[in-house]
């Protein structure tokens, strides 16, 4: 269901935003490019902090932006994260807190008491910010943006200016409420692996420009366009722990199309993760070949065959059940397996990675 119509066009010295986007009203939509690329003033226009020169901005068929129509953006229901946590430094966490709620205007007032425990900063209140870990500093953030009851939450690169153990920290917090809010989440990042861990959604930006967006396993496995988390062409699949082997250290992942093993994390049955499968370790045989070291052999329908990123390669998007795998395989080998669409043929998956 669309939440989100953004129309918009935008001219700055030696800059131009031009974007035509529908988001879906629920889960995290990633923007992802590189720098430059008008993600961060993408996500400051629909936030009112900006003003594209023409077009429109619509929330749940609500004009914030037309000719005739700019809502400021205080009287936009929405919370924003920026990449530093700027709390107010004479306020306790508590009273950072409470200055988000006032600006709430009295939707949803028990947010506040779900934002502290969400993000499990009870134990923090009565600290000042300066007491508090960079880890810290921006759970708090997220929670004072969560207490004005937003109805749609912004986050421009909010990991950006921690270290990697940090990182390691929020991602959890972030996952959850992707999970348990039902509000749309907008997150601007150039991190491969917080968008393969967090998106439901992708918008890929590039020269002010949306160049793909759409569903993020079915934006990842377009041959139409380069797009790449990371250095690597990779798909992301979504799956849930089925069985943990004790005597080899191994888990099994089931997908809607198979299954993969893969070294045991300690993760229980039941939980859902995500798995990013490179194409570079995926190979192709016309038959089930049981004599190899491969774990992980699945059944598959060609869809499409494209160029790769060298001339001696090529890209195979790959049915699997309801999830596509890419192959980056020889050229050569294409011709000799006459690998075309609609031909059946068995994916040797030989590196697959927990994103977590």
């Amino acid at each position: 269901m669309t939440a989100i119509t953004a129309r918009l066009h935008m001219t700055l010295p030696g800059f131009t935003l031009d974007v035509d986007l529908e988001l879906p009203g629920r889960g995290v939509t990633a923007i992802f490019g590189p720098s430059g690329s008008g993600k961060t003033t993408l996500l400051r226009c629909i936030a009112g902090l900006d003003r594209a020169s023409r077009g429109e901005v619509r929330f749940r068929g609500q004009p914030w932006q037309s000719d005739q129509v700019f809502l400021p953006v205080h009287r936009r229901p929405l919370g924003y994260v920026f990449q530093e946590a700027s709390l107010f430094s004479h306020l306790t966490v508590l009273g950072n807190l409470q200055y988000g709620q006032r600006r709430s205007h009295g939707r949803q007032p028990q947010m506040f008491d779900q934002a502290v425990q969400m993000l499990d900063i009870g134990p923090l209140l009565a600290r000042m910010p300066d007491r508090l870990s960079g880890g810290e500093r921006q759970r708090v953030a997220l929670a004072r943006a969560l207490a004005q009851s937003p109805q749609l939450l912004l986050m421009d690169e909010p990991l950006a200016a921690l270290d990697a153990a940090r990182k390691r920290e929020i991602l959890p917090y972030l996952e959850r409420l992707r999970d348990e809010l039902a509000i749309p989440i907008l997150y601007v990042s150039h991190s491969a692996d917080e968008v393969g861990r967090l998106a439901d959604f992708l918008v890929v930006m590039e020269g002010g420009r949306a160049v793909a967006h759409g569903p993020l396993q079915e934006t990842l496995a377009r041959l139409d366009l380069p797009i790449q988390l990371g250095e690597e062409r990779a798909v992301v699949l979504t799956g849930t722990v089925a069985e943990r082997d004790a005597q080899w250290q191994l888990a099994r992942v089931d997908f809607d199309g198979g299954h993969l093993w893969m070294r045991d994390s300690g993760l229980a049955p039941g939980r859902q993760v995500r798995l990013r499968v490179p194409a570079a370790g995926v190979s192709l045989a016309l038959s089930h070949q049981e004599d190899t070291s491969i774990l992980n052999v699945m059944q598959g329908t060609v869809q499409a065959v494209a160029q790769g990123d060298h001339p001696a390669l090529a890209l195979v998007s790959l049915r699997v059940g309801a999830a596509v795998v890419l192959a980056q395989v020889t050229r050569r080998s294409i011709a000799a397996l006459a690998i075309e669409p609609g031909k059946t043929v068995f994916a040797h998956v030989k590196s697959v990675a927990l994103m977590q």
